[in-house]
């Protein structure tokens, strides 16, 4: 470990409150007495308040004061970070190993009550998400790097799955990941313009020399969020969907990406939506109709012929097949 971590290691170990010797500390760390010295007296030069108490139950300790210091987490801090990590990990973090380094840290540098705790609450708790592409994590890191230090990228681009891909310029301003899908959105010097791309579907990418700056206060979720919705916030004339069901049933349509963005009020057996008169002939069709009869459509009626007309045609389509 380099010099700044096992500093920081040491730190940890005085935070349990206990105090300890020089030897028990190059113990536990697997490190020299004398390093263990140099260290120590690193710390107190930068201002950390160790305390050296002389005698047969001596040792090193921190002055209270700092063990209480917002650096520190607590139990329930510690346990929001690594249940957040699970999180990260089946998302496809870029940087698995380096967190896979900090949840080990963080579970070593605490006392032992704490650390039994956690690994309760670890215990059982698991998220479930498609799995990522282990291939993205180098493209996803580079693209990372370039968002936070502004570097222009040179990416061969593949628009739709087509067979051949397209050169392109960008800026890019952030990631943002979606549906099992990491996006990068970035400002497109051939389209001069903000466009979001989908990384799985760029090839090569290379930094150049040339920089850039991000908008001030731009938010590439913000950003990504508005295009997907578009057509919804350019409605003119917007019109009223009612649909009353089964409570579960409501809850799951009005937590749909969606259509919770346009839910005007929910009681307990119905939901009240408003959206443009194109997209409910367009779009809310085929988000209903998976719900099957736990739904049922109030208004406007031309929803219910439209419902009517989509199962109608699969019911011939299949049985002509």
């Amino acid at each position: 470990m380099s010099k700044a971590d096992n500093m920081l290691s040491i730190l940890w170990l005085l935070q349990t409150g206990k105090r300890l010797t020089a030897k028990q500390l190059a113990e536990a760390l697997e490190m020299n007495i004398r390093t263990v010295y140099r260290y120590i007296d690193a710390l107190c030069a930068s201002g950390v308040p160790i305390v050296a108490d002389s005698g047969h139950n001596g040792g090193y300790s921190l002055l209270q004061p700092f063990t209480d210091a917002p650096l520190l987490f607590d139990l329930n801090e510690q346990k929001s970070l690594i249940h957040a990590a699970v999180f990260a990990q089946e998302a496809g973090y870029p940087f698995g190993e380096d967190l896979d380094r900090a949840i080990a840290k963080l579970k070593r540098y605490t006392n032992e009550e704490q650390r039994g705790a956690i690994e309760r609450h670890s215990r059982g708790f698991d998220v479930i998400l498609p799995p990522a592409n282990p291939l993205l994590a180098s493209m996803l890191q580079e693209l990372e790097i370039s968002v936070a230090n502004e570097h222009t990228l040179i990416v061969d681009y593949q628009k739709n799955f087509h067979t051949e891909y397209q050169t392109r310029q960008i800026d890019p301003y952030g990631l943002v990941h979606w549906k099992a899908t990491w996006y990068v959105v970035a400002f497109c010097h051939l389209r001069r313009d903000i466009r979001s791309f989908r990384v799985d579907r760029i090839g090569n990418m290379t930094r150049t020399d040339s920089t850039f700056q991000r908008p001030a206060m731009f938010s590439a979720r913000q950003y990504f969020l508005s295009s997907l919705l578009s057509d919804a916030d350019r409605q003119e004339k917007p019109i009223s969907i009612k649909i009353i069901g089964r409570k579960q049933a409501l809850n799951d349509l009005c937590g749909h990406w969606f259509l919770g963005r346009t839910l005007v009020e929910r009681t307990h057996e119905e939901a009240h939506f408003q959206l443009d008169e194109q997209l409910v002939h367009t779009h809310v069709p085929h988000i209903l109709l998976p719900f099957g009869k736990a739904i049922r459509v109030q208004e406007p009626s031309f929803l219910k012929d439209r419902l009517a007309a989509i199962a109608a045609d699969l019911l011939h389509y299949y049985q002509s097949t």
